[in-house]
C-alpha cells in the first residue's frame, strides 16, 4: 500500500482538483441550509462506472481531511466488493487518513443502502449513495414540473400512488427508497435504505449527506431535523417485520441479537438463515454475548 501511495503522489489529496472540491462543499452548505432540497452540482467523472457510488464518493473526497477516520459499508457490510474497492480508492488518493470497520471509531461514514444500527453521534457524518434522488419521478417524468411540485410542496400525486398500493395490496408495499418529508416541506428519496432505517433520519444527531453522481444532485438532512415518512392516519408507516409464522421475532443466527435488521440466506438443506446486516453490530453483539 505504501508503494501504491507513492505511485499516486501526483494526484491531489482526495483525487478531485481543489476547484471541484470547493464546489461540492459549497453545494453541501446550501443543501444543509435548505433541508431536503436537491441542489444541482457539476458532477465529475470518476474512475468507476456511474451507479457505483460516484455521487457519494465525490462527497466523501470533498469533505475528508487528513485527521478523519473513514468507514465504508455496502448494505451493512465492510467486506463487500463495493465497500472494499471504494475504501481502497480513497486510501490511495487520501494519503494519511485512517480507515476502520468500527462505527464508533469513524467520524465519516460512506454507505450504500444502510445506516448503521448503532445511533450516530454529533461529531459523525454519514454519506449515502443515491441512484435516483427525486421521489416524484415515479409520478412525473418532467424535471421542470417536478421542481414546481417540490417548491409548492405538492405531493398529492405521490400520496395517490401510496393509496393505490393500499387498494391493491392492503398496505404500502414500498420496501426501500421510502418517500420521507424533511423539515415539514421537501419530500426526499432517502436512498435505497430499507424502511427499517428511515426512522433513524428523524432528529438524527449526525449530519446525513446524500449524493447522486449520475443525476448531479446533492441534498442533506441536517442534525436534529424532522424526517417523517409519508403515510396515512389509518395506515401508518411501519418498518419490516422479522417475526416467524408463530409471531416470534427472529434473531441473528450468528450473534443471537433480535433488535437489528436481518439478512436472509439459504442455508444447507434449504433452511433459511438469518444474520445481522450490519457486520460491525453483529461482531459487537457476538463479543458482548460471548458467542
Amino acid at each position: 500500500m505504501t508503494a501504491m501511495r507513492k505511485a499516486n503522489a501526483a494526484y491531489p489529496f482526495g483525487f478531485l482538483d481543489e476547484y471541484a472540491k470547493k464546489e461540492v462543499r459549497r453545494t453541501v452548505l446550501k443543501a444543509i441550509a435548505i433541508p431536503g432540497y436537491q441542489v444541482p452540482y457539476s458532477s465529475r467523472e470518476m474512475p468507476m462506472g456511474r451507479g457505483f457510488g460516484t455521487g457519494g464518493l465525490q462527497l466523501t473526497l470533498s469533505i475528508i481531511g487528513e485527521d478523519d477516520t473513514l468507514k465504508v459499508i455496502d448494505q451493512g457490510s465492510d467486506d463487500s466488493v463495493n465497500a472494499v474497492n471504494l475504501r481502497s480508492f480513497i486510501e490511495m488518493t487520501c494519503d494519511g487518513i485512517d480507515t476502520t470497520d468500527i462505527t464508533d471509531k469513524a467520524n465519516l461514514i460512506q454507505s450504500r443502502h444502510r445506516i448503521p444500527e448503532k445511533p450516530l453521534r454529533e461529531d459523525q457524518i454519514i454519506v449515502l449513495q443515491v441512484p435516483y434522488p427525486d421521489p416524484l419521478v415515479v409520478v412525473e417524468p418532467s424535471e421542470d414540473k417536478r421542481k414546481i411540485m417540490h417548491g409548492e410542496a405538492d405531493y398529492s400525486r405521490l400520496l395517490v400512488k401510496l393509496y393505490e398500493d393500499i387498494v391493491k395490496f392492503d398496505e404500502i408495499t414500498i420496501s426501500h427508497r421510502y418517500p420521507t418529508c424533511i423539515n415539514g416541506h421537501y419530500v426526499i428519496d432517502p436512498s435505497p435504505i430499507p424502511r427499517w432505517d428511515v426512522p433513524k433520519l428523524h432528529q438524527s444527531k449526525a449530519l446525513v449527506l446524500l449524493g447522486a453522481g449520475r443525476e448531479k444532485k446533492i441534498y442533506a438532512v441536517p442534525p436534529y431535523t424532522d424526517a417523517e415518512p409519508l403515510a396515512f392516519d389509518d395506515m401508518p408507516f411501519r418498518v419490516e417485520s422479522f417475526n416467524d409464522e408463530n409471531g416470534q421475532r427472529r434473531c441473528c443466527d450468528r450473534c443471537g441479537d433480535d433488535t437489528s435488521f436481518l439478512d436472509e440466506f439459504d442455508g444447507q438443506g434449504g433452511e433459511k438463515v438469518y444474520q445481522c446486516s450490519d457486520s460491525d453490530w453483529c461482531r459487537e453483539q457476538s463479543i458482548a454475548k460471548g458467542a
